[in-house]
Parts: C-alpha cells; sequence; structure tokens
C-alpha cells in the first residue's frame, strides 16, 4: 500500500561543519574515527497503511565507521510517546525501511538493532532554529548558519545530496547531547544540517 510522510528534519554529528559523509553520499570518511550522530524527523502530515502518523517525532542516533559505506552502524529508534500502538508501528516500518523509501536503502548498512524506545518529545522549528529533546536520552538544539555578510537571510544551502532532502541547510548545534542505547556524547558545536522531507513509497 502507497505511504507518504512529510515535514522537517534536522541532524546533528561530530564533524566540525559540513558533514563530508552527507556531502559525499558516504563515500569519504568523517571528521573523527566515529561518527555519532542524530537524525530528528517531525512529521507534519502523512499516512502509512492506512494510519495517520501527522504530528509524531520519530528520532534515529547512530553510531558508525568514519568511512559510513563500511556499514557496521549502531543503530537506535526513539518514538514519540504520543503514537498510538498502530502509529508506532506504521512509523517504526517506515524508518526502519521495511516498506521502502530513504531509509530501505540504508539497510544494508547496519550491524546492530540496539533497539526502539517509545518516549516523550518536544520538537520545535522556527524555519531556522531547530530543537528537539527526547526523555533525558536526547537534547539538541541547531541552528541554521547564516553569514553576516549574507544580506538575504537565506543562509548556507548544499543541494544534490538526496538523502534524506535533496537540499540541506547547514549549521552548528549549540546543544547536542545524546544518552541512550549505550551511546552517550556531546557533539555541542559540531555539524548540522536542517531541511524540510517528503518522503513516498
Amino acid at each position: 500500500m502507497p505511504w507518504h510522510v512529510e515535514g522537517t528534519y534536522f541532524e546533528n554529528c561530530n564533524c566540525d561543519m559540513a558533514c563530508p559523509c552527507t556531502l559525499s553520499g558516504l563515500t569519504a570518511p568523517a571528521d573523527n574515527e566515529r561518527c555519532n550522530l542524530a537524525l530528528a524527523f517531525h512529521v507534519e502530515t502523512g499516512e502509512v497503511n492506512g494510519v495517520e502518523v501527522g504530528g509524531l517525532t520519530v528520532c534515529v542516533v547512530a553510531d558508525t565507521p568514519a568511512l559510513m559505506s563500511d556499514g557496521g552502524w549502531k543503530v537506535g529508534v526513539l518514538m514519540d510517546a504520543a503514537a498510538s500502538a498502530e502509529q508506532a508501528e506504521a512509523l517504526g516500518a517506515v524508518f526502519g525501511g521495511q516498506l521502502g523509501g530513504p531509509m530501505e536503502g540504508l539497510a544494508p548498512l547496519i550491524g546492530e538493532m540496539a533497539g526502539m524506545e517509545s518516549l516523550k518529545m518536544a520538537y520545535t522549528d522556527d524555519g531556522r532554529i531547530h530543537q528537539v529533546q527526547v526523555g533525558s536520552a536526547v537534547d539538541i538544539v541547531v541552528e541554521d548558519f547564516v553569514s553576516p555578510l549574507d544580506s538575504t537571510g537565506q543562509g548556507v544551502k548544499v543541494s544534490g545530496v538526496g538523502f534524506p532532502a535533496d537540499t540541506l541547510a547547514a549549521g552548528t548545534s549549540s546543544t547536542a547531547r545524546v544518552d541512550v542505547f549505550g551511546m552517550t556524547w556531546d557533539n555541542s558545536g559540531k555539524n548540522s544540517y536542517s531541511a524540510p522531507f517528503a518522503w513516498s513509497a
């Protein structure tokens, strides 16, 4: 059955800025020996297998080798506690790649599924500052980078990326703490990307 989800997303990792993994389609190594990242997706509207999933948030955390295409990723999924069992199952299938779509292509790179937990989530996005708080497990605030010399205020964008959207706004984090599934880090001051996203299959 066809499905679609759309909304806004942002991510943070421990690269210094403009993560080379994303810019190279996972073919260039990260800035550090391991890549520690979190991606937060807020679904504004969507339907999966006849189930409405709008208004819910999903957060994916991962620890990967510097060269992400090497595989062996450790991945955990955090589900919005506001989701019903039916909604959680539907979103879990989308973000786990079982229903096709963008996440399906990442599935062969995952070496360990650390699990899925349902936690209370607070997600805000004013178009430039993006924030998610997931219980005591995740607390991230990022801001899209706009040069003081940029009179348009449009900020720095990279295009032709493809995943999770074709054009991403580059930025940096002010807060970026993760402590869940045995993965713990603080990526404050490090790279971020953000964008609207629209997926279907």
